[in-house]
């Protein structure tokens, strides 16, 4: 947590509230929270908020300034939020980064991250082109069905794993991992180069359908998760395997889901989900 639907949903608050707004202040709490670009922060006061994009489970700030645009990168991480001024946080000392705001509908966004396992990061465009090519595979919800054909076939390994791998899909974890495959019909463990080519049609079609039907509903609040003005997303009361270890199968066919032995976290239907050659 945060995933590519959270991420999204940050994104558009943002987007909503914030864009064409003017930054006056940037102050960051701890300097190691910056992971580069700390010493253009002055550049970023007076910029004017032109551009809100989500890259995987980060995301991108662009702000113009005397014709230049240079962007604020926030990587969500595992506990990293984007919140408005009025949203209450159980630490606040965990706010890291504070950005004021003139002429948008709020007056503050904050970086809050307790474990900081995300950074931000301050980059020009060359410098944001790099950070993608490093980081970021393809985007899961914008990727053909025939790039997705052709990326899928020449990899080996496992299919859950190859799914959460942010340099070759970038933006699925751990619980859109569960639900895709169970609506796929396909076991974790699966091979990733003994699929069919309908096969990985249905999965690039499952895929793109929970991360829309997650975004719609403003992604999943398990455990910290919060839209910048504080609302919980909805996807979880339509999770059907993630954290239902022991609970009927979904598709009423006499099983439970069962949780896998290898991976804590693994959740799928032993019928549903056989490991066999499809």
């Amino acid at each position: 947590m945060p995933e590519l639907p959270e991420a999204e949903a940050v994104a558009r608050q943002i987007r909503d509230r914030l864009l064409g707004a003017q930054l006056s202040e940037c102050q960051v709490g701890r300097e190691d929270i910056v992971r580069e670009g700390l010493s253009t922060l002055s550049w970023y006061r007076g910029a004017r908020l032109e551009d809100v994009a989500r890259y995987g489970k980060s995301v991108a700030l662009g702000f113009r300034n005397e014709g230049e645009l240079r962007f604020i990168v926030a990587e969500l991480g595992m506990t990293g939020l984007l919140l408005f001024h009025a949203t209450k946080t159980k630490h606040p000392q965990h706010v890291h980064v504070r950005m004021s705001f003139t002429g948008g509908r709020e007056s503050e966004l904050r970086y809050w991250n307790p474990r900081r396992f995300g950074r931000m990061s301050l980059l020009d465009q060359a410098g944001l082109d790099a950070y993608r090519a490093r980081r970021f595979g393809v985007d899961p919800l914008v990727v053909s069905r025939e790039e997705f054909i052709s990326l899928m076939e020449i990899k080996r390994g496992r299919l859950k794993p190859l799914l959460m791998h942010q340099q070759v899909i970038a933006g699925i974890g751990n619980i859109y991992a569960n639900e895709i495959l169970f609506r796929a019909r396909l076991h974790p463990n699966r091979e990733v180069n003994r699929l069919r080519k309908a096969t990985i049609v249905t999965l690039h079609e499952t895929m793109q359908s929970v991360l829309r039907e997650a975004i719609s509903c403003g992604g999943s609040s398990v455990k910290d998760f919060f839209a910048p003005d504080g609302t919980e997303g909805q996807y979880k009361r339509r999770h059907l395997v993630y954290g239902k270890e022991g609970q009927p199968c979904p598709n009423h066919c006499g099983r439970q889901i069962r949780r896998l032995q290898s991976e804590r976290s693994s959740f799928f239907c032993p019928a549903c989900q056989s490991n066999r050659f499809r």
